[in-house]
């Protein structure tokens, strides 16, 4: 027997009130308490924001023995993913391809 999906389909939950299914719902702002995003602690920032007095702490280590920077994208990669050494510099594999 072939279905029409675009047909409208009546069951006995259809019959229910508006009324009846929002007391089903909790209410999502009674005895909430607002906490904020972990990810994001400070808030929403716009762009453009003045930031002068933010203070950031990076740790910015040296290039190692068994690294290379890929002279077509400039990402730091193990010796690994060296493809060749191009007329500009060391290619990775994924900018070889």
């Amino acid at each position: 027997m072939a279905t029409d999906y675009d047909a409208p389909r009546k069951t006995e939950d259809d019959s229910e009130s508006i009324e009846a299914l929002k007391e089903r719902v909790p209410d999502k702002t009674s005895g909430a308490i607002d906490v904020e995003d972990a990810d994001n602690p400070s808030g929403f920032e716009l762009p453009g924001a003045d930031l002068s007095d933010v203070e950031l702490d990076v740790v910015v280590l040296p290039p190692q023995e068994d690294e290379f920077t890929c002279s077509n994208c400039f990402l730091v990669k193990h010796r690994s993913q060296l493809d060749h050494d191009g007329g500009s510099g060391p290619i990775c594999v994924e900018c070889a391809a």
